[in-house]
């Protein structure tokens, strides 16, 4: 684009086209309109029902209970250490399936991206069978180690990388997939060996759909449930996390499971509200 003064900055067309949407507004024909609003209802009003159902007043009171501080704070713990480890085990994966050329590849992907439609609690169940006591990789880790998985902290942290990991891969790999490799080449040329350039250059541009990823694994991963309460069972203190908490409180006392189920989602809101205009959108534009 040009003009009388010579060629336009893309900071500058960005910029007018920016200024010549706020003046003139788009408008939002009626067939995308009417739909879109139902959408916007259909998801919002189960939200605004549980705020008006919830107990305020005794709210205080079930909060403080040693129970659901129990429950959060396994649940904080159990979810931030499921995504370190769909972050250090997912990222390389990501790698290969956007790079890598090999017989299989198709396959590969769709079995590593099979969790995010496959019932929680059917990973529950294969997860039993591979890693229980008489599973087909925990029959060994008890026979030779004494150790196993099920039933335990660590079966919620792998119940929760298994069924959240897919989000992370699928995004960063979509990063590596459309990736101006000409960053990668000119640090080759400059001598950097190919594991540097991945770690200085390669994770730097794809750093926002890192953190994207890592949030909507971390979001999953803290409202798991099926794969949780099938391969980790519902044990206070030690499996329990707060949506097994609010599926047990429905059955004695919907008010405290009202309320567990708002700090869910007051814990929801916060992270996705504090980096999806930061990190969300800009990992999208990859």
């Amino acid at each position: 684009m040009t003009t009388g003064r010579g060629p336009v900055a893309p900071e500058e067309r960005r910029r007018r086209r920016v200024a010549h949407e706020r003046r003139t507004g788009r408008a939002v024909p009626w067939p995308l309109a009417v739909p879109a609003a139902l959408a916007v209802l259909f998801l919002l009003v189960p939200l605004g029902a549980m705020l008006l159902r919830t107990p305020w007043t005794s709210l205080p009171r079930i909060l403080d209970e040693g129970t659901v501080l129990e429950a959060l704070r396994l649940s904080l713990l159990c979810a931030t250490a499921a995504t370190a480890v769909s972050f250090v085990v997912g990222v390389p994966l990501a790698w290969v399936l956007a790079r890598a050329r090999f017989r299989g590849l198709s396959l590969l992907r769709a079995l590593v991206t099979l969790p995010l439609v496959l019932p929680p609690v059917v990973g529950g169940v294969a997860l039993l069978l591979a890693f229980g006591r008489l599973g087909v990789v925990g029959r060994y880790l008890d026979l030779w180690f004494g150790f196993t998985l099920p039933f335990t902290t660590l079966g919620v942290i792998v119940a929760e990388a298994f069924v959240a990991m897919p989000f992370l891969v699928v995004t960063v790999e979509g990063a590596f997939r459309s990736l101006d490799r000409g960053y990668e080449e000119a640090a080759a040329t400059l001598g950097a060996s190919r594991f540097t350039t991945f770690r200085r250059v390669t994770l730097a541009l794809v750093g926002p759909s890192l953190v994207a990823g890592s949030v909507l694994c971390w979001a999953r991963a803290l409202g798991e449930f099926g794969a949780t309460i099938t391969f980790a069972g519902n044990f206070p203190g030690r499996t329990q996390t707060m949506p097994l908490a609010v599926y047990l409180a429905m059955e004695s006392d919907p008010d405290a499971a009202i309320a567990l189920s708002l700090v869910l989602l007051l814990v929801s809101v916060a992270v996705l509200a504090l980096l999806r205009d930061r990190w969300l959108r800009t990992g999208s534009t990859l």
